[in-house]
């Protein structure tokens, strides 16, 4: 499953209100070529620096925050993830909680990055509607023993482009698996200490580069 989820990053991956009006609008490339540019500067990078990036997962977070996520809309995501409670939490609650979740999936799915190839993803034909400002593009993605799984990217338009917001993988949305978790947490220790945790171990996954680095 990790090597399915990391296509999360390959292929979603500036937040923005969805617009109201006609999606023809929108700037930049539609959500089926916002798919397919990401994934092939990605994978094109990956490509050429996949020792280095091993070695330095500085370097390859660094990496994933100019190629995915400008087209990743990580705000409202969080929000979604958050449910009830984005409502309640502070500014600084909500800026923290974005910056930490962002952290939280690098740490458990960033280095599988590095074992993904073009032959693992393949992306489907658009069926939406040209016309919406919603979009589902649909892929599938390879597990290791060559078999197909369905993987869905779920975009909005924003005044600054198609913005992917969540994928589903096998008819599971990951936003709702992170909302349950999460919403068992926060009820048992607050927001806070949620927070807290991703932070914590956001830190410890940066230790190594640190150290490196010194």
């Amino acid at each position: 499953m990790r090597a399915i989820f990391l296509s999360f990053f390959v292929a979603l991956l500036a937040s923005g209100p969805a617009l109201a009006d006609d999606a023809a609008v929108v700037p930049g490339p539609g959500p089926q070529q916002l798919i397919e540019k990401v994934s092939q500067d990605l994978l094109r990078e990956i490509d050429a620096n996949r020792a280095a990036l091993h070695n330095d997962p500085a370097k390859l977070r660094a990496l994933v925050d100019r190629v995915v996520l400008p087209s990743f809309d990580a705000e409202y995501s969080a929000r979604l993830v958050l449910g009830k409670y984005w409502r309640t939490a502070t500014a600084q609650q909500r800026q923290r909680f974005v910056d930490a979740f962002i952290q939280s999936m690098m740490r458990k799915y960033g280095n599988a990055l590095l074992e993904f190839t073009a032959d693992r993803l393949v992306i489907l034909p658009f069926k939406g509607d040209p016309e919406a400002d919603r979009a589902t593009v649909r892929t599938e993605v390879k597990r290791d023993n060559g078999t197909p799984v369905p993987v869905n990217y779920s975009l909005h338009a924003t005044p600054k482009g198609w913005k992917a917001w969540d994928v589903t993988i096998e008819g599971i949305s990951y936003i709702k698996n992170f909302r349950t978790d999460f919403g068992a947490e926060i009820e048992a220790k607050g927001l806070d200490a949620v927070i807290e945790r991703l932070e914590a171990e956001g830190r410890e996954n940066a230790e190594p580069a640190t150290k490196a680095a010194g």
